[in-house]
């Protein structure tokens, strides 16, 4: 069971009740209980650390959505070894920041990895098309067999590729990253990952 440090609104138990089944907001959603735990298994970051992810990410989010709704419903998050990244766009700049605050306060939070963008209306690129290039990258990273795909979390914000995760060595990590950069209509590819060795290490 998934424990936050307050009780749990039934809102929030659909939630974390749909957060159980995915392991990302790019990922497809898994079917069943067992199906979920098995592809936990499989990352390096293992069952217990994909569900510690996941109450992190709860706890972030209900700190939002208590503050902001608007911040709820416009900034990305991802969380991998307990280190968020928080991507999308807002109008304020003290929206930003304070999203950023109120990610820090979050049990077991490591690290806050801010990349909101204070948006401008005219330069926002089509967010079907953010879609897109997400999509199409996580197929590139699940058919290249040198590729630990599932290790790797993607945001992408206004043609802007943003990785987090965990990389087997520098080769794969330098594949991943070639593989977003050929990706069409990707204007910059920003890499948060961590090679395993050091992952391994981290304090």
């Amino acid at each position: 069971m998934i424990m936050t440090g307050y009780p749990v609104r039934p809102l929030w138990a659909a939630i974390i009740f749909g957060a159980i089944l995915t392991s990302g907001a790019c990922a497809p959603v898994v079917i069943g209980t067992g199906a979920a735990v098995g592809s936990s298994a499989a990352q390096e970051r293992g069952v217990k650390g994909a569900l510690d992810d996941q109450a992190v990410g709860l706890d972030i989010r209900e700190h939002w959505f208590q503050d902001d709704h608007a911040a709820y419903s416009e900034i990305n998050l991802q969380v991998q070894e307990g280190r968020a990244l928080l991507t999308g766009s807002v109008a304020d700049p003290d929206r930003r920041v304070k999203a950023v605050r109120l990610a820090w306060q979050a049990t077991g939070v490591r690290e806050v990895i801010n990349e909101i963008e204070v948006r401008d209306d005219g330069s926002l690129t089509d967010a079907a098309q953010d879609t897109w290039i997400s999509t199409k990258l996580r197929a590139r990273l699940i058919g290249d067999k040198e590729v630990k795909s599932r290790n790797y979390s993607i945001e992408t914000v206004n043609g802007v590729v943003y990785l987090i995760g965990v990389a087997q060595n520098d080769g794969e990590l330098q594949r991943v990253v070639a593989h977003a950069r050929d990706v069409s209509y990707v204007k910059r590819v920003v890499d948060y990952v961590r090679i395993k060795a050091a992952a391994g290490t981290a304090s």
